[in-house]
């Protein structure tokens, strides 16, 4: 459904894009993942054509955004860096202008969408009066206007609470199941993305350092919570499997190793095993190991 392709772009003496390429299919929730100066918010503007790329190309739905760009926005809703509200008028007024700009305003079909948000309480209070979740809402409702298929989302739920997180979970892939829209978002509560993406693209300095599914950052060794007693004693029987230790209490054991053995030869010794729980690894652990701790994902 989107295709980027050997994006470049440098501003002044530093690059901020170098040749990155991934794809987003029909009905996925994609997660643009990096540190600061990733170049995640580059890559966003340059997929709305509001920042022109030095080499590489954008398709959606098959139109390139460079060559197209109203053709290949048509079909595009987003929230890109900080929504701006005229602060003295109602949600409503601010949905009708702004929805006047790019193409007019359904009224029958703004206020279905002002209900899907959760929002008809209070859309025709001033913005002024709006807490920030009630801003993202809005923002949200302008982004759904258009009835795009494919949503892109600048750190949606930045400044949320954790209800209001998960409102927004649940509404995206709410979205997903019933209408099969296509998300592209980049956010830094790696948790978050977790539960929501399929799949997730990293970039780092400029980079891309890595694109796939969520569910394929399995790790290629076995990870487990250990509690033995006493813990120098057990090293030996763990190095005789093939395994490590990554820190007391954390150890690692080859894919094809048996745990059980394992504990077999640990009692055997006279090694008391209190506890022995399997780590599955998360997002956030492949992350900061494939970026080495480098930034926050911001």
């Amino acid at each position: 459904m989107l295709e980027a392709t050997a994006l470049s772009k440098t501003f002044g003496a530093k690059p901020a894009l170098k040749e990155v390429s991934f794809r987003v299919g029909k009905g996925e929730i994609h997660g643009l993942l990096g540190h600061n100066g990733a170049g995640k918010s580059t890559t966003l503007g340059i997929i709305l054509g509001m920042v022109m790329p030095d080499a590489g190309d954008v398709t959606i739905g098959g139109v390139s955004v460079l060559a197209d760009r109203s053709q290949a926005l048509r079909k595009v809703g987003a929230i890109f860096e900080s929504p701006a509200f005229y602060e003295y008028l109602s949600g409503w007024e601010n949905l009708r202008i702004l929805m006047s700009y790019s193409g007019g305003f359904d009224e029958k079909s703004a206020r279905e969408t002002v209900e899907r948000v959760g929002l008809s309480k209070r859309i025709h209070s001033k913005v002024r009066t709006y807490s920030h979740g009630m801003r993202q809402r809005l923002a949200l409702a302008q982004a759904l206007l258009p009835e795009p298929e494919v949503l892109l989302l600048d750190e949606p739920t930045d400044g949320l609470d954790p209800e209001g997180i998960r409102w927004f979970r649940d509404f995206i892939l709410g979205l997903r199941d019933e209408r099969g829209m296509t998300v592209l978002f980049n956010s830094h509560l790696l948790a978050e993305v977790e539960l929501m993406c399929d799949r997730v693209t990293i970039l780092r300095e400029g980079a891309l350092v890595f694109e796939g599914a969520v569910g394929g950052m399995q790790d290629e060794d076995l990870r487990f919570d250990v509690d033995l007693d006493p813990w120098e004693r057990a090293l030996p029987i763990l190095h005789s499997l093939g395994g490590q230790a990554q820190a007391a209490g954390r150890i690692h054991l080859p894919r094809e190793a048996d745990p059980s053995v394992l504990v077999e030869r640990l009692v055997g010794a006279g090694i008391r095993v209190r506890a022995m729980a399997p780590v599955r690894r998360s997002l956030e652990d492949f992350y900061m190991e494939l970026l080495g701790g480098a930034g926050s994902p911001n």
